[in-house]
């Protein structure tokens, strides 16, 4: 029996050590110790989920560490050290971690630590795709900022460093390197930067490390009890295709499983769910937004990300359209951080780093009174108010 339990050791030393480099590597990239995910295959993205107690809604996000960093503070989900301490709230993060920020892959495994850390808690935390997610991955770099790139450098230089690790255990398959297979030319831009573009199209194409690990998890299209998420927006067409057959044509398509270079009919041009802009500026089609709640069971309210809202997030149409892009990234014009709360007892209000909310006096129906960090703030369309609180 001993000898048996030996041998079955030895027989695991390959993945232990495999482990324990994509550990290092890990580590080497993103600055954050992550233990690597159970070996079984992740659950396809979700679709549906309860409605929870506390519900946190974060927008675009591009590639700003300090501002992402800032908004989940603001909403109470991590501490000063970056440990997730939202207990059972469910949060989501809208999309666009990608492009025009310089710590792209930093946001990407600081979100993965809270997945894990908030599972733990008995909370969730959802990513989503948005159209800088899905523009990558088709080898659309022109919103790559020059430090974006040479985080990827950074990244494939790491990454490679962990092969040549794992090739010293000759048990283990032989690992191939991220560039076999990548012949682009980069016309019109500067040799300086070809090796940047060539780590990004490494890490980005389909199934690439980042992109299969990272972006074939997130949600396309999620429903949050009575709240609809999605970066763009819904219309009736996307919803009678299938909201579940969305996330999984979108996640297969991550993982390379179709042929096609470019993303399903659904995530592109002006009404792709990652593109829409109908219901997020100019004036509202409310009478449109209802039909398609209306053929989502149980639906109030669709929360969308992808347009910046320069005056901070805001409604329309009785709050059934939420647009929660404040344009936070340095790269968007660097907005101060807001995130939405919507909690099942104190009802919906913005969490804001506005300081200019700070003990202002609100009305709560007919009465009167002074409570410090919250503030009423009317809807777009004259709906209804909004509340706000202000935090340093």
């Amino acid at each position: 029996m001993e000898i048996e339990k030996q041998n079955s050791f030895c027989k695991q030393i390959p993945n232990i050590f495999s482990s324990f480099v994509d550990t290092f590597v890990d580590f080497s990239v993103s600055g954050l110790f992550l233990l690597p995910p159970p070996s079984s295959p992740p659950p396809p993205p979700p679709t549906r989920l309860p409605s929870p107690h506390r519900l946190i809604a974060i927008g675009d996000l591009h590639g700003d560490l300090k501002k992402s960093k800032d908004a989940l503070r603001i909403a109470g989900v991590i501490d000063a050290s970056g440990r997730y301490t939202g207990g059972s709230s469910t949060v989501v993060q809208i999309g666009d971690i990608m492009d025009r920020g310089n710590d792209e892959i930093k946001i990407l495994y600081l979100m993965e630590k809270l997945k894990r850390e908030a599972a733990r808690c008995g909370g969730r935390f959802v990513t989503m795709n948005g159209n800088h997610e899905i523009l990558n991955v088709e080898g659309d770099f022109r919103y790559a900022t020059r430090s974006g790139l040479k985080e990827f450098k950074n990244w494939l230089y790491w990454f490679r460093q962990g092969n040549k690790m794992k090739r010293l255990c000759k048990r283990l398959e032989p690992v191939k390197d991220p560039l076999d297979g990548v012949r682009v030319e980069f016309r019109g831009v500067r040799k300086k930067y070809h090796d940047g573009f060539r780590a990004r199209v490494a890490a980005l194409r389909r199934n690439g490390p980042i992109s299969g690990r990272f972006f074939s998890q997130n949600a396309t299209v999620l429903v949050v009890g009575d709240s609809v998420f999605v970066h763009g927006g819904l219309l009736k067409q996307h919803v009678d295709y299938g909201l579940e057959k969305i996330n999984r044509e979108v996640s297969d398509w991550f993982k390379g499983l179709y042929g096609q270079r470019l993303s399903p009919w659904y995530c592109r041009a002006d009404e792709g769910v990652v593109w829409l802009r109908k219901f997020s500026e100019g004036k509202c089609d409310c009478s449109s937004l209802d039909r398609v709640l209306s053929t989502i069971p149980g639906a109030k309210r669709m929360i969308m990300g992808h347009t910046i809202q320069t005056g901070g997030i805001n409604s329309v149409c009785g709050k059934k359209a939420i647009r929660i892009d404040v344009g936070m990234s340095k790269g968007c014009g660097g907005g101060l951080p807001e995130v939405l709360e919507i909690d099942r007892n104190a009802g919906m209000r913005i969490l804001t780093s506005d300081m200019l909310y700070k003990a202002v006096r609100i009305d709560v129906g007919d009465v009167m009174m002074e409570e410090k960090g919250f503030r009423m703030l009317l809807d777009n369309q004259h709906d209804g108010p909004k509340q706000i609180e202000g935090k340093a």
